[in-house]
């Protein structure tokens, strides 16, 4: 499943025009993505560790599934089908809400995203991809808020930021 380009977006995330990824993260270019969270019914939040050999983030944990919808396609669906494939999950998801946010990463990238949010539920265990995912676990809100706190390093920049969107939401 091939995801090799990105809509570039402006602020209020009208698609402006297409470009390959790897070129709109060396330019920091404004484009669209999503951010899947999923949580059991006993209220433990889906993370995962992403595959060592990602292009950015390799090793880092994060949500349960993050990409880059392509053109053409439905947020929702593409966001689904990304699930799937990273996760070997189905289940509901619903769009909550998005946040834009810009920040350096390695490998002398830059994300620069209009992250799309949405949440599911699912009792299910993963069966995920091994090129995509090297570890997950399911964890409670509040570890996982005090392993974020301690050890911010060890999680992606847009799942803390995410983060802290889903728990000022709940509160």
């Amino acid at each position: 499943m091939e995801r090799n380009k990105v809509i570039l977006v402006d602020k209020d995330d009208n698609a402006i025009g297409e470009m390959d990824k790897m070129e709109a993260h060396l330019k920091g270019e404004l484009h669209r993505a999503f951010s899947i969270c999923i949580f059991n019914h006993e209220g433990n939040m889906l993370i995962h560790q992403r595959a060592y050999n990602k292009y950015h983030g390799g090793g880092l944990w994060t949500n349960a599934c993050c990409s880059h919808p392509q053109w053409g396609e439905e947020l929702k669906e593409s966001a689904m089908e990304r699930l799937h494939y990273e996760m070997g999950l189905l289940c509901d998801i619903d769009r909550r809400f998005a946040f834009l946010y810009k920040t350096p990463v390695e490998n002398g990238l830059i994300e620069h995203e209009l992250d799309h949010v949405f949440i599911g539920y699912t009792d299910k265990n993963p069966a995920p991809h091994p090129g995509e995912v090297n570890d997950f676990r399911w964890i409670s809100p509040m570890t996982l808020q005090n392993m974020v706190s301690l050890y911010p390093q060890d999680f992606t920049y847009w799942f803390r930021i995410l983060l802290k969107k889903i728990a000022a939401t709940a509160g």
